[in-house]
């Protein structure tokens, strides 16, 4: 339990505090690396939240981060535990690269795998619709991401782009499959604005399962689609709603293992995206286009996917943020999505450590790293980045398909968090940015 997410975490805090020191111990022995600093900060008691006593927010962002919802007599978050945000899937790209029929479930995906030549490194297939209804999976961030040919495989050439004209055409091919997707399968709905995104959440109150819906909020991950920043309104009127500017190095700004800060496109570029209400998702900027981010984009902010730097030692460091940024997000209400990998979880892990290396606690440790730092739980949630890039094979024990991310909650249990809590980290927090985020 943290201070500041419930009545019961004021009780336990000054205990909590005591073993603070051990528990960071413990969390950098996997390649921390030192902590700034953590500082108190006074909270206010919000009035919308009468269905939690106790419900403390920062005082300098309650009146956003308490904005109407659904009801206006509701917290901040639903108030039900009704189903699981996940913000960030690599989708698309998996279905036209690979092949992968995700009406099918993940099983069965595998099995038609074996039948066939794959391309290496991609592990066992963790998505599907049956999985997403069944995990109660109801509000997905579905990628749009293309691959440029100096990272790219030759297995997949033709699905690599060496000019913005290759990357927009591939992009779009991803952005129609989606479109597709939804037309053929009557519980997906793309999540435009705030009317699709209740009726998701109305979905998911409704007696019988075969009303439940999952609701896709496209992402594009890398913008090397959108040609030059004025296109970008091309993307938000196709249904484009959040942009991370890097994936590697783009136009518009350094990336993954290529650093560098937002060029003068990038800068360019989030503009445009401010003008367009659009979300704007860090993750995978270096730390200078992180800063700059964070200094000069006025609308709404995400890290998708992100670990923190001090959990696990990685190839390419800036992959996970630093605590700086992370407290840095969390004063612009913003919300990091922890990724259940296990490279971004144990230090040095490989395939040939297995699962048990790495259990589903780790991810419970990642997500309580980020709220003592912040000093609430209000600012983390999922981005599984699940099917990018790796499977089943190395996510953590006992996780076998995004069916199991509800696991994280009774780990999340373990460490001293409530009810009120899991649900803010594996559906409300995200809900809060989406409401915040998406236009009306």
């Amino acid at each position: 339990m943290v201070a500041g997410c419930t009545g019961n975490g004021r009780i336990q805090h000054r205990k909590q505090r005591q073993a603070q020191p051990q528990r960071r111990n413990e969390l950098q022995a996997a390649g921390a690396q030192p902590k700034v600093q953590q500082h108190s900060r006074r909270r206010v008691q919000c009035a919308r939240c009468c269905h939690h006593p106790g419900h403390y927010h920062r005082a300098s962002i309650a009146s956003a981060f308490c904005a109407p919802a659904v009801d206006n007599r509701r917290c901040c978050t639903y108030d039900s535990f009704m189903f699981i945000v996940d913000a960030h899937e690599d989708i698309a790209w998996n279905a036209l690269a690979l092949g992968r029929d995700y009406s099918c479930s993940a099983h069965e995906i595998r099995a038609q795998e074996t039948a066939r030549d794959m391309p290496a490194g991609n592990g066992h297939a963790t998505l599907g619709l049956p999985q997403w209804l069944e995990g109660r999976i109801g509000i997905i961030c579905a990628t749009i991401f293309v691959e440029p040919a100096r990272n790219g495989s030759a297995d997949l050439d033709a699905l690599t782009y060496r000019t913005q004209d290759q990357a927009h055409a591939l992009a779009q091919l991803q952005l129609d499959y989606y479109h597709r997707f939804a037309d053929e399968h009557a519980q997906v709905r793309i999540v435009r604005n705030q009317r699709d995104l209740q009726a998701v959440v109305a979905s998911w109150q409704q007696p019988e399962p075969a009303e439940n819906c999952v609701g896709f909020v496209i992402l594009m991950e890398g913008a090397d689609p959108i040609r030059e920043p004025r296109e970008t309104e091309y993307w938000a009127d196709q249904g484009v709603r959040i942009i991370a500017p890097a994936w590697s190095s783009t136009r518009y700004a350094g990336g993954t293992g290529q650093p560098g800060p937002l060029t003068r496109d990038g800068v360019q570029l989030l503009d445009v995206m401010a003008d367009q209400q659009l979300m704007l998702d860090i993750s995978h900027l270096s730390d200078e286009g992180v800063a700059q981010a964070l200094d000069i984009y006025p609308g709404t902010l995400l890290a998708s996917h992100s670990n923190p730097r001090a959990i696990a030692t990685l190839q390419y460091p800036e992959r996970a943020l630093s605590d700086t940024h992370i407290m840095r997000l969390a004063e612009r209400d913003g919300v990091i999505g922890v990724v259940p990998y296990n490279r971004f979880l144990k230090s040095a892990w490989t395939v040939a450590d297995g699962k048990a290396a790495v259990p589903v606690s780790r991810v419970a440790e990642a997500i309580d790293y980020i709220s003592q730092l912040t000093g609430s739980c209000a600012h983390v949630g999922i981005g599984s980045d699940f099917d990018g890039g790796f499977g089943a094979d190395s996510i953590p024990d006992p996780l076998d398909t995004v069916a199991d991310l509800a696991q994280i909650g009774p780990a999340l249990r373990t460490l001293g968090y409530n009810a009120a809590d899991e649900q803010s980290v594996l559906q409300g927090n995200w809900l809060r940015l989406l409401q915040r985020g998406l236009p009306a």
